[in-house]
């Protein structure tokens, strides 16, 4: 299934990052403390692996400038032995749990002048998940 908003270029400018920490124990987003208290010491790009659906919904009634109906799932990546979750929009609702996704790069998900925020007060680019 082709994503309108992928760019494959942009794939390799924009990475999906997971912080890795000295228990091999990753987060995403990365934060600055692990879970046994110490700092990051490596980076994992998420978009260069796959992920299983943990469980997804649609909702009907999405925030201001995104498009409705909306799915979104919780996904699960297996990176060296080591999981890690991810909550995202998907493609398409032609899902099941369990399923295999990858993460694909769209410049936009969701309208910038449709909210109250500045547009230019924060970023409006991501990842989406699309079946494999």
């Amino acid at each position: 299934m082709s994503d309108p908003d992928h760019d494959a270029d942009a794939d390799s400018a924009h990475a999906m990052e997971a912080a890795r920490y000295a228990d091999g124990s990753l987060t995403y987003p990365p934060h600055p403390i692990g879970p046994d208290g110490s700092e990051p010491v490596d980076r994992v790009d998420l978009s260069e692996h796959t992920a299983r659906i943990v469980t997804w919904t649609t909702s009907t009634a999405p925030p201001p400038g995104v498009e409705g109906p909306n799915h979104l799932a919780i996904v699960e990546f297996d990176v060296d032995g080591e999981s890690v979750r991810a909550l995202g929009q998907l493609t398409t609702d032609d899902v099941a749990i369990g399923d295999e996704v990858a993460p694909v790069y769209a410049e936009q998900l969701r309208d910038p002048e449709a909210g109250i925020r500045e547009p230019e007060s924060q970023d409006w680019d991501g990842y989406r998940f699309e079946p494999v």
